[in-house]
């Protein structure tokens, strides 16, 4: 760093600051300060950074998977803002594993990252506790079922993703709803559907919804090709996720069924295969980075004032994407 200091006529400290992303130097000192860095191969050394700053540069982030795009798409979104601020992301996923999710919650806590994201509620609930005696900036995002109140949530209104898909299918005429969930995970999203079907007085009984636990197309199938034997066709299924929905649409072409001619079918996310699917799939879109953004730029701030975040809740209004898996019922 005195190599560099020397070279580019300026002191340590505003190396340090050009390094590090701070916006206190000017961009012509900065660009003298880069191209020192450039002709001496300067790389900082971290670990003696860390010692002398009491900070990592580090943002630990715990996320369910990133096998799922919805999960992938705000993992991305996170570390190019992270990287923006020169921090770094120490990525941890739970895989749906209660006592994985406390062990990463514990372990990431006490490493001496700077702050920690983390997303997804389902295998964390009972590690919020973990959470708030660490002093360090904390932020949940893309929780849904009773985000806690003693600290800061990014989430999307799930319970109006579910209402969306609902009103979108009633809309177009349809009286019997078949729901195929991944239960109990989104139980607010079937709430959601259930209230726009009730506000034309129109129920979605218990027998009419069914679990499809592992949230993926081949579940979907196998929980679609049981509703349509046990209740005949509906005319609309709404799945509460686009994995879901696209094996709904595989079992009701086994039926001998069309979409949307004979069954509508309306999911929840906007992954990439949704646009792509025969038919193309009418979902209610989640704004992944719009939610990333906000639940990263939290964090960013709690980490400039070296406190943490105090309580809030922040939800993302979800948009329908009306395609051509969805119609008005027959007759």
């Amino acid at each position: 760093m005195a190599d560099v200091a020397k070279r580019a006529g300026v002191t340590k400290q505003t190396v340090s600051n050009v390094v590090r992303g701070r916006s206190v130097v000017s961009p012509d000192t900065r660009a003298r300060v880069e191209a020192a860095i450039a002709e001496l191969g300067y790389t900082p050394n971290l670990v003696a950074r860390s010692l002398a700053t009491g900070t990592t540069m580090t943002v630990g982030f715990i996320v369910p998977t990133i096998v799922h795009p919805f999960y992938s798409e705000v993992v991305e979104e996170v570390e190019t803002l992270l990287e923006e601020h020169s921090y770094h992301l120490l990525l941890a996923t739970t895989r749906g594993d209660g006592e994985r999710a406390r062990r990463h919650l514990a372990s990431l806590s006490s490493r001496s990252v700077d702050a920690l994201l983390v997303a997804g509620d389902f295998d964390l609930s009972d590690g919020v506790p973990l959470l708030d005696d660490h002093g360090l900036p904390v932020v949940l995002c893309a929780w849904e079922i009773d985000p806690p109140d003693t600290l800061p949530v990014v989430t999307v209104d799930y319970e109006q993703a579910g209402y969306l898909a609902g009103r979108h299918l009633r809309e177009l005429g349809h009286r019997r709803l078949t729901v195929i969930a991944d239960l109990p995970a989104h139980r607010i999203r079937v709430s959601g559907a259930r209230r726009a079907f009730a506000e034309d007085g129109l129920d979605v009984p218990a027998d009419s919804v069914f679990p499809a636990p592992r949230a993926t197309p081949e579940s979907g199938y196998e929980a679609a090709m049981l509703a349509l034997s046990a209740t005949g066709h509906p005319t609309a299924v709404f799945a509460s996720t686009d994995a879901i929905a696209l094996g709904v649409i595989e079992a009701v072409r086994r039926h001998g069924l069309r979409v949307p001619e004979d069954v509508s079918v309306v999911g929840i996310d906007d992954i990439p295969q949704a646009s792509h699917a025969h038919p193309p799939l009418t979902t209610v879109a989640l704004p992944k980075r719009q939610m990333a953004q906000e639940a990263t730029g939290l964090l960013l701030r709690g980490i400039a004032e070296s406190r943490p975040v105090p309580p809030s809740l922040t939800l993302i209004t979800p948009e329908i994407l009306v395609r051509e898996s969805s119609a008005p019922p027959i007759g």
